[in-house]
């Protein structure tokens, strides 16, 4: 493809001299040589030393000068065929063809849109995980506390009611898990209450933190059939430690802008941190993902030691059913929409692992 040959083109417009706002009319010529008339004299200067801005629609067309001076014209014709002889501007023309065309126009904003969602539904994930493995150590065990304070002062948990054989028994049972877990964590268990003010409570629960605080409720204890039961759910909270599961869907639920802080070495304070816990822990729950692999971590320990992950199946649907979570019967063009898994499907999925 052949260059287009020069072009010689005349324009009108008004010029501004660039120290004040008055404008006087004037012409350019642009050819091998730019000059500039005004008042009755002119001015020659070399194409070089002019400057085009980009096109946009509506708007009068400006080219810079030297001194800081400046043309403006809507003579947009001329000025455009210039512009391809002298291969000026060849991209920017093409996007002023574009914002000048509604279906164009309208398919950049959809584009725009669908970029934009992909970036919620996989960008703010991916970056919150980076975060969430980013975070060093020394600062696990501060959130840790702080979102225990947190849970205590809404009467989200409190003191457990289980006499202290019970629960020296259960900590005695937890050491296999957490001898087992490994990851470098200071796992420990804590045993509390989750309705000390009545249903505003947790409930039957077990949840971890980030640093390897593991709680496990009263009322989960008292709907077990059996000790196996809560040690496979144990397992599956370990897995969200040491996959850093909970850190993720917290700074996930805080937005892009804590996990771009967090990205950039400055990490978020303790405080604001715990206070984001409760919801984006226990009342959001975790990524289909996270619960699918805490699952598997849970079912090597289960196989592992009872050769079977029945026990917590049974726990599952369990407490699926004193929730009153129907999705476990049937399904439903609903349950593409939820983020993490309904209980019939983790159960599917363990069952299937012991298939193998």
């Amino acid at each position: 493809m052949t260059r287009p040959a020069p072009v010689t083109v005349t324009l009108g417009g008004v010029y501004f001299d660039g120290h004040s706002s008055r404008d006087r009319a004037a012409r350019l010529t642009l050819g091998p040589v730019v000059t500039l008339f005004l008042d009755g004299e002119t001015h020659s200067f070399t194409p070089a030393e002019l400057s085009v801005d980009p096109p946009l629609p509506g708007v009068r067309r400006v080219m810079r000068l030297p001194g800081g001076a400046r043309f403006e014209t809507t003579d947009f014709a001329p000025l455009l065929a210039w512009e391809r002889a002298a291969g000026r501007n060849r991209a920017l023309r093409g996007v002023a063809w574009l914002e000048g065309r509604w279906g164009s126009a309208l398919g950049a904003v959809a584009l725009a849109c669908a970029l934009l969602g992909a970036f919620v539904v996989w960008g703010i994930p991916a970056l919150a995980a980076q975060a969430a493995r980013a975070t060093p150590r020394d600062v696990l065990a501060s959130f840790d506390e702080q979102t225990l304070r947190v849970l205590e002062e809404r009467d989200l948990i409190g003191p457990s009611g289980l006499t202290a054989e019970r629960q020296a028994q259960l900590q005695r049972e937890f050491r296999q898990v957490q001898a087992w877990a490994g990851g470098g964590y200071p796992y420990r268990l804590l045993l509390r209450d989750g309705e000390p003010a009545g249903d505003l409570g947790v409930g039957a629960n077990a949840f971890a933190l980030p640093n390897g605080t593991i709680v496990m409720t009263d009322q989960l204890v008292a709907l077990a059939r059996s000790d196996r039961e809560l040690l496979g759910v144990l397992a599956h909270e370990t897995g969200h430690v040491t996959r850093r599961h909970g850190l993720a869907t917290v700074y996930q639920g805080l937005g892009l802008g804590l996990v771009g802080t967090l990205l950039t070495g400055d990490l978020v304070s303790s405080t604001s941190f715990a206070a984001a816990v409760p919801a984006a822990i226990l009342r959001g729950g975790y990524s289909r993902a996270a619960e699918t692999e805490a699952d598997r971590v849970a079912a090597d320990f289960m196989l592992g030691r009872y050769g079977s992950t029945r026990p917590l199946q049974d726990i599952l649907t369990r407490l699926d059913a004193q929730e009153g979570d129907r999705g476990t019967d049937r399904g439903s063009w609903l349950d593409l929409l939820r983020s993490h898994p309904i209980t019939r499907e983790r159960v599917a999925a363990l069952k299937a692992l012991d298939a193998r």
